[in-house]
């Protein structure tokens, strides 16, 4: 018994410093040598600030603001709103929304009392955003991934039909020509994984900072004259 006892031992021990300490360490400096950008989360940097990530989503909002005092809720968070300027995300499934350290989505069925109040709920909000500024927006042209979460909760990307409808709104606001906005768009669309998975999607982020850009030498050159 005794030497079964030692045999198991050293079999722990070495299976740990194998499985739980080299291999990992390996894995690790593989993927910093040959794909580092990947291994590191796809971070996004403007002007050496963090934006952040080409694989995980985030909101793009305004903080509501009531008689000059920038309005919170019972927990202290701030209250907001999507801003008009910008192609706005897949909703979130996670708490608080795009919550990178808890990915989940909902187990609850599509006849679910909560399932069908969210999806009232974004339908309701996307019509609020888009309609204004694309009238013949109705309920039954609304893209599926503008009112159902991914499997993550954490989507980085949207549908290009959803992008064309928000194409409206951003075009509108920004005082630029659609065709303009569309061929950002389209810029920033990528296709099916492998050529055979999943489905075309626009990268939210990498459009919105597009977009920025495109503001910001703009303004140069208007001061430039």
């Amino acid at each position: 018994m005794r030497r079964d006892i030692i045999s198991s031992a050293i079999g722990i021990v070495v299976l740990a410093l194998l499985c739980g300490v080299l291999y990992p360490l390996a894995v690790t400096g593989i993927s910093q040598v040959a794909f580092p950008g990947n291994a590191n989360g796809q971070k996004v940097y403007v002007d050496g600030k963090l934006v952040g990530s080409k694989i995980i989503g985030q909101q793009f909002t305004d903080q509501v603001i009531k008689n000059g005092k920038p309005q919170v809720d019972k927990n202290g968070n701030p209250v907001t709103t999507p801003d008009p300027r910008y192609f706005q995300s897949r909703p979130s499934g996670t708490v608080p929304a795009y919550n990178a350290a808890a990915s989940a989505f909902s187990n609850a069925g599509p006849n679910n009392i909560a399932t069908e109040q969210a999806f009232a709920s974004n339908i309701q909000a996307y019509l609020s955003l888009e309609k204004p500024y694309d009238p013949g927006l109705t309920t039954a042209k609304i893209p599926v991934d503008a009112i159902n979460t991914s499997g993550s909760g954490l989507d980085p990307d949207i549908s290009p039909a959803n992008a064309d409808i928000q194409a409206h709104r951003v075009a509108a606001v920004r005082h630029l020509p659609l065709s303009t906005v569309m061929s950002l768009v389209s810029k920033y669309t990528h296709g099916r994984g492998l050529g055979f998975s999943g489905e075309p999607g626009v990268n939210v982020l990498q459009l919105n900072l597009a977009l920025d850009r495109g503001h910001r030498a703009r303004s140069a050159g208007s001061r430039g004259h």
